[in-house]
């Protein structure tokens, strides 16, 4: 089939709205193999290594946790549906465009108990775990109103409390003088071998039934588990240096050239204000530093991706970071990337 054809029906079968919702949903893997093989003959699919031009979906951080409303901090928005329905209309947008999307990559955060941006990594003055949503500043730790808790220093640094403590302090105010946020201590979340951590049902299915029609490799990213630094961008950790000098992470450069070597890169996931954005942010750096025009090969799927918006007990809002992510996408527009809905044909704002 060519690249430009119209788009595909939707296998009827693999499309079920109420999925998207269902916690305990699964593809049945032998299934969709068999399901593929036959969707490949019916609609003429070649393999995704013949494509003339190659289309990269990124999918970011689109798991369990992030994407239901049991996960632990699943990003509502402010609708309250926001990653639910951002979940279906990624999966339509896979299976109707076979034939166009090369590759899906997908990152996925990957946490253990002990992360600094966990409340269970800080004693507050009283010796109390602080509840989630917290910030915690530089000067704060300097006076004592929070400390690492001592137990983490066994498992980080062979038990040298003023060691962590010491790199804890460094680590906030470089996070403030970079000018990017406050440290934030969210819930437990994506934690490596709970349920949150798994990919959520609906995009699971059709990114490996895009795999099995198109021959494609569609690789997932790990991001996250270093637990002395934060990594919403998926191209980095936020801070890759420790008071002493030594490496703390490292830039996925492999990934930076995969993303931008794409002829066109289409952008989804969770959350528009935090890890979709950094991501960005990150990829809009290298671009400028290389050639301002690779950003018109980006498309930022606006409709498949949603804000983190904490509810509070009244029925309004602890916390809402959808201007922050609004400000963010109107910067990448005028960046040059393009700001696109699922809903559309793709041939209707696909640039090749």
């Amino acid at each position: 089939m060519a690249e430009g054809a119209q788009e595909l029906p939707l296998p009827e079968e693999l499309v079920a709205p109420a999925r998207a919702a269902d916690w305990s949903y699964a593809p049945a893997e032998q299934h969709l193999l068999q399901a593929a093989e036959h969707w490949r003959r019916v609609q003429h699919l070649r393999p995704a290594g013949e494509d003339a031009r190659r289309v990269l979906l990124l999918l970011i951080d689109v798991q369990k946790d992030f994407c239901l409303p049991e996960g632990s901090l699943y990003v509502g928005g402010r609708s309250g549906r926001g990653a639910v329905e951002d979940a279906e209309r990624t999966a339509r947008l896979i299976y109707r465009n076979l034939h166009r999307i090369t590759e899906i990559v997908c990152t996925m955060d990957t946490h253990h108990p002990w992360q600094i941006f966990f409340p269970a990594f800080w004693l507050d003055a009283e010796g109390r775990h602080p509840p989630p949503h917290t910030t915690v500043r530089a000067e704060q730790v300097r006076a004592g109103l929070f400390r690492p808790h001592p137990a983490a220093a066994h498992w980080l640094c062979g038990g040298d409390v003023q060691w962590l403590a010491q790199q804890a302090e460094f680590y906030c105010a470089e996070l403030e003088r970079r000018g990017k946020y406050t440290l934030y201590l969210w819930p437990p979340h994506c934690l490596l071998g709970s349920p949150g951590h798994a990919l959520t049902g609906v995009l699971q299915e059709a990114r490996l039934f895009h795999a099995l029609c198109r021959g494609a490799p569609n690789p997932i990213v790990l991001k996250g588990d270093n637990p002395l630094t934060e990594h919403y961008s998926a191209l980095a950790p936020e801070v890759m240096v420790r008071f002493d000098g030594e490496p703390l992470g490292s830039r996925n450069q492999a990934l930076v050239e995969k993303l931008l070597g794409a002829d066109a890169l289409l952008v989804a996931g969770q959350a528009a204000s935090h890890c979709v954005k950094w991501t960005l942010e990150d990829l809009l750096g290298e671009i400028e530093r290389r050639d301002e025009r690779l950003a018109r090969k980006i498309y930022i799927l606006r409709d498949c991706t949603s804000a983190v918006a904490v509810p509070d007990p009244q029925g309004g809002l602890a916390a809402d970071f959808t201007p922050q992510a609004e400000q963010a996408f109107a910067r990448f527009a005028a960046a040059g990337m393009h700001l696109v809905e699922s809903t559309s044909p793709m041939a209707d704002w696909l640039e090749l």
